[in-house]
C-alpha cells in the first residue's frame, strides 16, 4: 500500500470525542434561547458581584417617611413600607439567591456524587444501603420534607440551604450510580482493573470524568430549582428572616399590597422568574450538547 501525504477528511464518527463535544457545545450555545439565558445569568451575576457599587442606598436603612413610594427617578423600583429602596434590596437579594443556589447544588452534588460512586462501583451491601436511604427520601414530597428539616433546625437562611440540599442529594446519588453501573463494565475500566490499577484511581481517573456530563446538566437545572425552593421556604417563614434582603422575604412582605403597591412583590418575583428561566435555558443547551441521544 502506498503512503501519501494527502490529508484525509474525517467524519464526525472519526473525530476525537473532545472535538465533537466542543463542536456540539458551540452549536448549542449559538441557539437564540441559550444565548438569551446566558445573557440573563451574566447580568444577574454582575449585579450580584457589584451590588455595593450599584446600590443607591443601604438595603437595610429605614426611611419610614418615604415608605411605599412608586418607582421613580429617585427610587427605580420604589420603596417598601419602611422606606427601604427596592432596587438596592433586589441587588443584594440577587447576591444572596445566587450564593444560596450554588451552595445547595455544591453540597447536594458533592454528597450525592460521592455516595453514587461508592454504591455503583462497590455494589453489594454499600449499594443496597445507599439505595434504600434514597428510597426513604424519595418517599416524601421534597418541599414538605425540606420544610420539616428547616423547622427542626430553626428558621434561618443557613438551615434552609441545608434542608434543600438534604432533599436534593439523592437525585445525584442515583444519577451517578447509574452512570457508574454502565461504565464499570466498559473495556477501558476492565483493562485498568486487569493490570492492577487501584480502585480509587479507577474511580477518579476513569469513572468520574465520564459521568460529569449528566452531572453538569442536572446541576444547571437544579440551580434554578434551589433558588425557587429557598425563596419558597423564606416566603413561609422557614428560611431567611426580615430584614434580610432575600427575594422570598420581599415577596412575603409585599403580598398584602399587590392590589395597590404592586412593585413590592412584583420585582422580586420577576427576579426569580428570570434567573430560573436563565438556568433552564442554559441547561437545555448543555443537555443538547452533551447528550447525543437528544440530538436529531
Amino acid at each position: 500500500m502506498a503512503i501519501t501525504n494527502t490529508p484525509v477528511a474525517l467524519t464526525a464518527a472519526d473525530e476525537p470525542a473532545p472535538v465533537v463535544r466542543r463542536r456540539r457545545i458551540g452549536q448549542s450555545f449559538r441557539q437564540p434561547a441559550v444565548v438569551a439565558g446566558i445573557i440573563v445569568l451574566v447580568v444577574f451575576a454582575l449585579a450580584a458581584l457589584f451590588a455595593p457599587l450599584l446600590s443607591p442606598s443601604d438595603p437595610l436603612v429605614q426611611q419610614v417617611i418615604n415608605g411605599l413610594q412608586p418607582p421613580s427617578a429617585s427610587h427605580l423600583m420604589g420603596t417598601d413600607k419602611l422606606g427601604r429602596d427596592i432596587f438596592s434590596r433586589m441587588l443584594y437579594g440577587t447576591r444572596i439567591s445566587l450564593l444560596v443556589g450554588v451552595g445547595v447544588v455544591a453540597i447536594a452534588a458533592g454528597l450525592g456524587t460521592l455516595l453514587g460512586l461508592v454504591a455503583g462501583y462497590a455494589g453489594g451491601l454499600a449499594d443496597e444501603l445507599v439505595m434504600r436511604i434514597t428510597d426513604i427520601f424519595f418517599a416524601f414530597p421534597a418541599l414538605i420534607l425540606a420544610m420539616a428539616i428547616a423547622a427542626a433546625l430553626g428558621p434561618n437562611l443557613r438551615n434552609a440551604l441545608i434542608a434543600i440540599a438534604a432533599v436534593t442529594w439523592p437525585v445525584y446519588a442515583r444519577l451517578i450510580r447509574g452512570q457508574v453501573l454502565s461504565l464499570k463494565e466498559r473495556e477501558f475500566v476492565l483493562a485498568a482493573r486487569s493490570i492492577g490499577v487501584p480502585r480509587w484511581r479507577i474511580i477518579l481517573r476513569h469513572l468520574l470524568p465520564n459521568a460529569l456530563a449528566p452531572l453538569l446538566v442536572q446541576s444547571t437545572f437544579d440551580l434554578g430549582a434551589a433558588i425557587t425552593a429557598v425563596a419558597g421556604l423564606s416566603f413561609i417563614g422557614f428560611g431567611a428572616q426580615p430584614p434580610t434582603p432575600e427575594w422570598g422575604v420581599m415577596i412575603s412582605e409585599g403580598r398584602n399590597y399587590l392590589a395597590t403597591q404592586w412593585w413590592l412583590a412584583t420585582f422580586p418575583a420577576l427576579g426569580i422568574l428570570l434567573v430560573v428561566a436563565g438556568f433552564n435555558l442554559l441547561g437545555d443547551g448543555l443537555r443538547d450538547a452533551l447528550d447525543p441521544r437528544l440530538r436529531k
